[in-house]
């Protein structure tokens, strides 16, 4: 039978609180692409946000100039698989080879791209968001953007090299040095990850949330010192471990309301903020609480060319581990209510739910 009328599951959205699980044509790659027979693909808090706020980043505006696409598109930008075949003109990757996808695509042309600021490219095509992502049972892509993963990293830790990267990103922009005293508002994921990205490059680093559960995570993986923002101190104690400064960066990954100002805050002047969460509210902020202590506010998003390759190596290393953030590997086709719903409970009671289509 001809690929073009071969049939696979994949989760699509169409739209507000529209998600839906349908059969759809199997991709056939291009010239410069290779097929992926996916492994695992985990659901970021931005997937929960698309279906129930957006669509914000999803492709709907009319089609990517790269991709092509638009909505419906495949969901899923955390992404690992094998390569099941090549196009012709593919190079870099073989059949068999166990890849993480690198899922930023740019023009490569225009004034962002050409200072190797990907991120910012009005073009930016992302797996999952503006092209087919990884909640499938295949996906192309093309070979230059996929990245061999070393034995020392499964195939199920491989999806949260995605939001490791993220992290990763978001530490070089801060321009973070040796001994700084850095503080994570935000033990999610992102958080955690961004955590450990800053202790690699030599920080001494504060984590905070509000659930103990994450609290407890942070330890184990690493963190410096911890505080509950539940209580009442919260900032007096951040304080005392700084010696009355403040800590030089704060990094938010909460991406919660109060959040991005209590981050602003809670640096020291002259200090940096790294703002990474992804906002659904637009908070009020007095602007004067940035300029009259000459604080540095920082957008950090998505990754920058070497980023990807820098975060595989990292864990390959053991400097970062994601292992701990692999909360239930749930099978594609009970993707909504055992991943995604489960996701949206209040509770919160996981941090990466991995959907796999062989279950």
């Amino acid at each position: 039978m001809c690929d073009n009328f071969r049939i696979m599951k994949a989760l699509r959205i169409h739209g507000n609180k529209d998600i839906r699980l349908e059969d759809i044509p199997e991709p056939v790659p291009g010239d410069d692409e290779a097929r992926l027979r996916i492994t695992n693909t985990s659901i970021c808090a931005t997937d929960i946000e698309e279906w129930q706020f957006g669509p914000l980043w999803t492709q709907h505006d009319g089609p990517n100039p790269i991709s092509g696409q638009e909505m419906p598109l495949v969901l899923g930008h955390e992404i690992s698989g094998h390569v099941e075949s090549v196009g012709s003109s593919s190079t870099g990757v073989s059949i068999g080879d166990r890849v993480v996808v690198n899922n930023v695509r740019t023009c490569g042309r225009c004034f962002w791209c050409r200072r190797g600021s990907q991120a910012t490219c009005n073009s930016m095509c992302v797996a999952g968001l503006s092209a087919d992502g990884g909640l499938a049972e295949y996906m192309t892509w093309p070979s230059s953007h996929l990245i061999k993963l070393p034995d020392s990293i499964s195939d199920r830790e491989a999806p949260l090299i995605e939001p490791a990267t993220v992290a990763v990103h978001a530490v070089r922009r801060s321009g973070v040095k040796v001994g700084d005293n850095v503080t994570v508002i935000g033990c999610g994921t992102v958080g955690l990850l961004t955590m450990q990205a800053f202790r690699a490059a030599g920080a001494r680093v504060i984590a905070v949330d509000v659930r103990e559960q994450s609290i407890t995570l942070a330890k184990s993986l690493g963190a410096d010192e911890t505080i509950n923002a539940s209580d009442a101190g919260a900032h007096d104690q951040l304080l005392d471990l700084t010696d009355g400064i403040g800590p030089d960066i704060v990094a938010e990954t909460a991406g919660a309301a109060e959040t991005p100002k209590m981050a602003i805050q809670w640096t020291r002047p002259g200090g940096t903020t790294v703002l990474v969460g992804i906002y659904s509210a637009t908070p009020k902020f007095d602007f004067n609480e940035i300029v009259g202590p000459e604080k540095t506010v920082i957008g950090s998003v998505a990754a920058s060319p070497g980023d990807m390759a820098a975060t595989v190596q990292l864990i390959a290393d053991g400097k970062m581990s994601v292992k701990e953030l692999i909360s239930a590997v749930v099978p594609l086709d009970n993707a909504i209510k055992d991943g995604f719903e489960r996701m949206l409970r209040p509770e919160k009671d996981v941090f990466r739910i991995l959907i796999s289509p062989s279950g």
